[in-house]
């Protein structure tokens, strides 16, 4: 049934469970894991253009560290990319490329913390990818965050 599950991470505290849902579901249905980080070229482009370079330079690290930690999350094989562009775009793109039999990201992200429902680059996702979104959001401590 899914056969390839595609981890969309930025690295923030909200997608973690998102992230042990996924690989839950992987491990269930023996999928194949990819993960990925989308440097947001739009970010990249709104800061002065003096410290553009390394504004990409410290998103492209922060993005690998955001997959070394979906790594540690398993003993499954993860394969993972970090791509640049527009982030809900390139995440439809990838789901196609590698055939993506589902996509799941956290509905909060590191600039989602204020968004009423869901985060806007998840609420885009769900819009506009080609293969079914599954959002997770991230439990309060009441609702047992901290037991997850």
């Amino acid at each position: 049934m899914f056969e390839q599950i595609v981890i969309a991470t930025d690295g923030s505290k909200s997608v973690g469970r998102a992230v042990r849902v996924a690989l839950d579901l992987a491990e269930r249905f023996d999928s194949e894991v990819h993960a990925l980080y989308v440097v947001d070229t739009g970010e990249v482009e709104s800061s002065p253009e003096r410290v553009r370079g390394q504004l990409r330079d410290a998103l492209r690290e922060q993005g690998e560290e955001a997959l070394d930690r979906v790594r540690e999350e398993t003993d499954r094989s993860v394969t993972t990319a970090v791509r640049e562009g527009r982030p809900a775009a390139e995440i439809g793109s990838y789901a196609r490329e590698v055939d993506a039999d589902v996509v799941a990201t956290g509905t909060r992200g590191r600039h989602g913390e204020n968004r009423f429902l869901i985060g806007s680059v998840a609420e885009r996702v769900v819009r506009t990818c080609p293969v079914p979104v599954l959002t997770v959001r991230q439990l309060s401590e009441s609702e047992g965050a901290s037991a997850s």
